[in-house]
Formats: C-alpha cells, structure tokens, sequence
C-alpha cells in the first residue's frame, strides 16, 4: 500500500483536537485486519465516521510539530466533531506524546496506491445472508451494488464496515459496482463466493 505521489486533498477542513491511545494495531471498528507494518493509522469521531463512511478513507493531520497522512481504521465513541484519536506511532509526527493531546487541523486526500480495490467476504458469508467489505481503496466508498439478474442492487452498509445483504446474494459469482464519492465506478464480474477470504478487483 505505497504511496507513490503526493495525496490530492478534498472536501473541507477540520479542525479539534489530537490524542492516542496505544491500543491502536490498524484494526478496529472498521473491521480492518491489523496492520503492524503500517500504523499510520486513526480513530474519526462519531460525527465524522458516519456510519463507518469514513472506514479506509485517508487523512492529511497538521498538528504543533509537523503533519501526517493516515487511515481511518477505527471510530472514537468519546471524540467531539473535528477530533481524532491516533496510533501512537502516527501521533509522534504531529506532536510529542508527552502533550496528550494537541489542536489539529485535517483534510482528506486521495492517495495513489499500488494494486486494485479488494473484496472481503465477512467470516459466516453464504448465500443465504453475504456480508462484503472494501478494501485497498483510495477515495471514500459512497456505495456498493450487485447484480440481480435484471438490474443493480444497492446493499446497506453496516457500523462495523461491511455491506450487508441480509437476505443473501445467491450462491455467485457476482457482478459487483463500487461508487466513490466522486461517483466514480468500478465494476467486477466474476466474483465467487468466499467465506472469511478476499478477491481482487480489477482496478482502483
């Protein structure tokens, strides 16, 4: 997950309050495996994670000492609108540890990253009842969609960060549509059904 170029900053800017908490591996409410190798990572407060909308996003921090680029993996139940809530690792770019907590202003960016989108079937996934989740994704996800047979079907997304067709979406493959914010589309064909595995996309 490199970033190769500078991240393209969108949407407004925030502004509250920095802190960590060292718990922070990668996963977290966003339902994200851990990610040792990469901790820039962050809690968004209620507010701004939205329902897990923010899940994967990334974020361009200024703090006191310096700036940081990282990722929503987690939600901050006890953050006020504007805060975030960093790994310890990435909150040492911004400020010392030692302050605890610091004022912030921050920005989403889309990187560019190596590789496609990856789709993550939930653990328990059938075709009785299918839980999917985005991974590796630049910009925001605003929707995600599969093929009936006669038209696309929106599936609602969940605060743990799946998208949840409770009714399931047959037995596959499937056809899936991935909206960004942007309204950009991507659109996979072929896709099996997994349970607790993930699938590559073809493109980002």
């Amino acid at each position: 997950m490199r970033q190769t170029d500078e991240p393209i900053p969108f949407g407004p800017i925030h502004n509250g309050e920095g802190t960590y908490y060292v718990e922070a591996d990668g996963s977290g409410n966003c339902s994200f495996d851990p990610t040792p190798d990469d901790l820039m990572v962050a809690a968004a407060n209620d507010v701004d994670y939205a329902n897990s909308a923010l899940c994967g996003a990334y974020a361009a921090v200024t703090g006191p000492k310096g700036s940081v680029v990282v990722r929503i993996v987690d939600r901050c139940p006890g953050c006020a609108a504007g805060d975030l809530d960093f790994s310890p690792e990435a909150f040492a770019r911004i400020a010392d540890l030692s302050q605890g907590r610091v004022p912030i202003s921050w920005q989403l960016v889309s990187p560019v990253l190596e590789g496609s989108i990856v789709y993550h079937f939930k653990d328990g996934s059938s075709q009785w009842w299918t839980a999917v989740q985005i991974r590796h994704h630049r910009n925001p996800i605003a929707k995600f969609e599969y093929w009936t047979g006669s038209a696309f079907q929106e599936v609602p997304r969940y605060q743990y960060n799946y998208f949840v067709e409770v009714g399931g979406m047959g037995d596959g493959p499937y056809t899936f549509r991935v909206t960004d914010v942007f309204g950009h589309q991507i659109v996979d064909s072929n896709v099996p059904l997994l349970n607790d595995a993930e699938f590559a996309g073809q493109s980002q």
